[in-house]
């Protein structure tokens, strides 16, 4: 396992790594996701993300507690296989390459929606296959090219965020691009309430908004190719979480103040529709390049971070050793063309079935990353108690160690069942047995397929 590095470059700086985990978790979750978590729980949607952003935060500081003192390319992977077994880390490098496969199709299925707004006659499936080839190749590339890539879409995300945020503000106070009369406050609560549904809406909001921090881990697939993990990993959990709180909660709470709730549909992004409906369609057309973009930024990182956990797979002895070969700029190229001939899947989907995949794709994404999020727990904790004494010699320690980490399990139980109650997510729950036993007899053939060339 000292090998797992080899050949890699450590090509990115803090800079990209920032944005990179940035830029993974700010994406269709919170622009055309959040259309879904709105119909749930109204304006209380801006608690719905704080709730669970604390949550993934502290799931963030037990996998950065990990990637400072051990930085591996096979993240959250490579610690479950050392510290709590070989099927372990088969099965959650595997699952979170499944699930990473799933995302980047949603973003594949939303960027045809996107394209709809200008273009209507456009099938899905076309622009799907467009975005794919375009950052399959990009992929190719060497990672430093990767990083500056995401840098850039990251901040075009940011940006435009911090501008919406403003622009809602001025409309809120001065009434500016709404003819002079600020709006107020009062669509936070005239029409039902702050929580319309009450508290059990807000609880089944939490299934989705679990989805839009789906990516935040790619933190921990950084640390193979950074230049000074040690230091940029934690800058990178620490300062990542608040940004993201702020960016989702501070847009999200502008949203629901401009305009009713009860008035955005599902046709496209809420922020869109929200700025087009109140007659401003520059900064509609603006925001649609924003969400756009987006899609292709978290396209972009699930590529990336699948090829990497593929090589960190295939280090472990747990994937064919094809994927840990590198070419002369260090890219794992089998995992990238691997990992986009798998989201084809989603151009045929949406060939097939036009305007139903999205949430779908959310509800078997949100429960291979609850499986992701549920290792790097148990992982943490068997981390820490390998480490025994010497756990006081770690240089970033989990907040409030094992209490928070049995606080995040059943935090993730929760989203489990919760996830019973939502028509569209419950197949997914009664596939998850059936996920877990394929990994399992996968795990039993490739055992018996290394005995059996270990004797020959």
């Amino acid at each position: 396992m000292d090998s797992a590095n080899h050949g890699m470059q450590r090509g990115l700086k803090n800079r990209h790594i920032q944005m990179i985990a940035l830029g993974g978790a700010i994406g269709t979750g919170l622009f055309y996701g959040s259309a879904q978590t709105i119909q749930l729980v109204g304006p209380a949607i801006t608690l719905s993300y704080i709730i669970g952003g604390i949550v993934i935060f502290m799931i963030m500081r037990m996998l950065g507690e990990m990637a400072v003192d051990e930085p591996v390319s096979g993240s959250f992977s490579y610690y479950a296989y050392k510290y709590w077994g070989e099927f372990p880390g088969f099965l959650s490098g595997w699952n979170y390459w499944f699930n990473y496969i799933i995302v980047s199709m949603a973003e594949l299925t939303a960027v045809g929606i996107y394209i709809n707004y200008w273009w209507p006659d456009v099938p899905h499936w076309v622009s799907a296959l467009a975005c794919l080839v375009l950052i399959t190749l990009l992929n190719l590339i060497e990672v430093k090219m990767y990083g500056e890539l995401e840098f850039w879409f990251a901040i075009v995300k940011v940006v435009a965020i911090i501008g919406m945020i403003i622009l809602g503000a001025m409309m809120i106070f001065t009434g500016i691009g709404v003819g002079g009369t600020p709006l107020g406050f009062e669509n936070l609560w005239i029409h039902g309430g702050f929580m319309p549904n009450g508290i059990g809406g807000l609880l089944l909001s939490l299934v989705i908004v679990m989805f839009s921090f789906g990516g935040i881990e790619l933190i921990g697939i950084t640390a193979g190719e950074a230049d000074n993990p040690k230091k940029s990993i934690a800058q990178a959990v620490n300062q990542v979480m608040w940004r993201i709180l702020v960016f989702y909660v501070g847009a999200l709470t502008v949203m629901m103040i401009i305009y009713p709730w009860n008035k955005v549909g599902l046709d496209g992004s809420p922020f869109v529709q929200i700025f087009s409906k109140m007659g401003i369609p520059a900064a509609a057309t603006i925001l649609n390049v924003v969400v756009l973009t987006a899609a292709l930024s978290v396209y972009n990182s699930g590529i990336y971070s699948n090829a990497r956990m593929l090589y960190g797979l295939a280090q472990q002895g747990n994937a064919p050793r094809i994927f840990a070969k590198l070419n002369d700029k260090g890219v794992p190229v089998a995992g990238v063309l691997a990992s986009s001939t798998c989201t084809l899947a989603a151009v045929a989907l949406n060939y097939l079935m036009p305007g139903k995949v999205f949430m779908y794709l959310i509800a078997v994404a949100v429960l291979a990353a609850v499986i992701s999020w549920i290792v790097i727990i148990i992982a943490n904790l068997k981390f820490r108690a390998a480490k025994g004494n010497d756990a006081d010699k770690l240089e970033f320690k989990v907040p409030l160690h094992p209490y928070s980490n049995y606080a995040c399990l059943a935090f993730m139980i929760m989203i489990v069942v919760l996830m019973l109650q939502i028509d569209s997510m419950k197949l997914s729950v009664y596939i998850m047995p059936v996920w877990l036993v394929v990994l399992w007899i996968g795990f039993k053939l490739k055992k018996g397929t290394a005995k059996s060339r270990n004797i020959t």
